[in-house]
């Protein structure tokens, strides 16, 4: 089955790190996160990849055409320009980089990439958010219940540590990544390939008319997720997810 990873959006609520690259690019712990997020799919056994690029586009483009070297070490003849690649740390992933427009909106980008994802279902995340989440029990959620389209509902994040009270004195505080109520879409979905036809051209957001129109059909399955998740939309959200890889205790890092 292959991974859709949403890359092409400008990331301006970010605009300190999106100025020079897109925000797919931005680095936790010295990789793109975008490196992160494919690592978690490859972690459960789905290693071809389509990225749909955009904003900036050919950064993404140049990282993966020097993915063995950003990832080997290696000497180099100056003379020759010949490479010897040492200590190599390839993968087995295919990565399809597909130009899908500056402009294009998330739903216009799946439809672009139509001829590629053939007739057989799919799944689709944004190049921006990681979470623990089990691809496996995913997909096959997905397979069981038969409909057109799966997403995963994930806890939304606290912006601001929660206080248990009872009276004036604070009985608790903690500084919760998630809250415990209620479920917002957190990416990871699976579509099979009747998505297209609720998807109508450059305009289209996903997030709008078409999981409405399935929603309203009952097309549209919820994945409940309620370990980790945690988009990197603005500049706090990437220094927390870099402190939590720094710690070693990154949730997301389900590889070896």
């Amino acid at each position: 089955m292959k991974v859709v990873i949403l890359a092409g959006g400008k990331g301006t609520r970010l605009a300190e790190e999106t100025a020079v690259r897109p925000k797919p690019m931005v680095e936790i712990g010295g990789k793109p996160v975008l490196w992160h997020i494919m690592q978690v799919y490859a972690a459960h056994g789905f290693n071809e990849f389509l990225i749909a690029c955009g904003y900036k586009g050919e950064i993404i483009k140049e990282y993966f055409h020097n993915f063995s070297i950003h990832s080997s070490d290696y000497f180099i003849d100056l003379a020759t320009g010949e490479r010897t690649v040492i200590n190599g740390r390839g993968t087995g992933w295919r990565v399809g980089l597909i130009d899908t427009g500056a402009e294009t909106m998330t739903g216009g980008r799946i439809l672009r990439l139509r001829q590629w994802l053939g007739e057989e279902p799919f799944m689709v995340t944004y190049g921006d958010g990681l979470g623990d989440v089990n691809i496996c029990a995913l997909v096959d959620f997905h397979r069981a219940h038969g409909r057109i389209a799966t997403v995963t509902a994930v806890r939304p994040p606290s912006r601001f540590g929660n206080l248990t009270l009872r009276g004036t004195a604070v009985c608790e505080f903690s500084e919760k990544p998630q809250t415990d109520e209620g479920w917002i879409n957190g990416g990871f979905f699976v579509f099979n390939p009747g998505i297209f036809d609720y998807l109508e051209n450059d305009e289209t957001i996903l997030e709008k008319d078409p999981l409405e129109r399935l929603a309203r059909g009952s097309e549209l399955m919820a994945f409940r997720h309620p370990g980790f998740w945690q988009p990197m939309d603005t500049l706090r959200e990437k220094q927390l997810l870099e402190a939590l890889w720094q710690s070693g205790q990154a949730p997301w890092k389900i590889w070896q």
